[in-house]
């Protein structure tokens, strides 16, 4: 095939793996905690786009106070660990409720993690008031209940891996979780998506442009193509 059509179709299909991101992206931009997806990108010769690898930004949402005192933020680098029916999920997603066995929840019913229980759900009275400080230490009645396992993983990119919006797994068992020191869980506080929305559109205008760039590029191809078969065809 001509070399010039191939590189527009690689270019034309790195274009459309583009707007998968930045349609996941854009629908995810109210989702709490969610971290934006981006792309790498490198050039053809024929100064044609592709996507190598995509990666996720890890940077801090902006911090909004909810009022809600079962939703935490992390003012730092982190994960909130949790309990999932299989495994150890992470999140940054801090909005969370009482389940019907009194424990500290996700929507999905994740249980947060306490670090002084061998990480076992950590229990509380629905009926009084919950108090949990900055260290992640939750108190209710003057008593401490536990405190909410927080962590840092090294090398995120490589040892994390996206579970739906806003849950990570380990990807590799190397990976070793270590206990944070240095971030602050903000109570009543959410954690927004990281996603600029303001420059989505831009982008999104961009990747529609490089599309159509590619596709002149084939159908200037095909008609060269074309033209080179019917001169060759003519009888002289």
């Amino acid at each position: 095939m001509d070399p010039l059509l191939i590189s527009a179709a690689s270019g034309m299909n790195a274009r459309m793996e583009a707007l998968d991101i930045l349609a996941n992206n854009i629908a995810n931009t109210n989702t709490a905690g969610y971290k934006a997806d981006r792309e790498f990108n490198t050039l053809f010769q024929s100064n044609l786009p592709l996507v190598q690898r995509q990666w996720t930004d890890y940077s801090q949402g902006n911090l909004v106070s909810s009022g809600n005192p079962l939703n935490l933020g992390l003012a730092g680098p982190g994960f909130i660990a949790l309990n999932t029916p299989t495994s150890v999920v992470y999140t940054r997603n801090g909005a969370f409720q009482i389940s019907k066995s009194n424990q500290l929840q996700t929507v999905e019913g994740y249980t947060l993690r306490n670090t002084r229980d061998q990480g076992k759900p950590i229990l509380v009275d629905p009926q009084q008031a919950i108090d949990i400080d900055k260290e992640g230490v939750v108190h209710q009645g003057g008593a401490e209940l536990g405190k909410i396992e927080i962590v840092t993983i090294d090398d995120a990119q490589t040892t994390l891996k996206k579970q739906g919006t806003s849950y990570y797994a380990l990807a590799s068992t190397a990976a070793t979780p270590k206990p944070v020191t240095v971030t602050d869980v903000l109570q009543g506080t959410l954690e927004q998506s990281n996603v600029p929305a303001s420059e989505q559109p831009v982008h999104l205008v961009s990747i529609m442009r490089q599309f159509e760039m590619l596709q002149r590029a084939m159908v200037v191809g095909t008609t060269m193509d074309k033209l080179a078969i019917q001169e060759v065809a003519k009888v002289t």
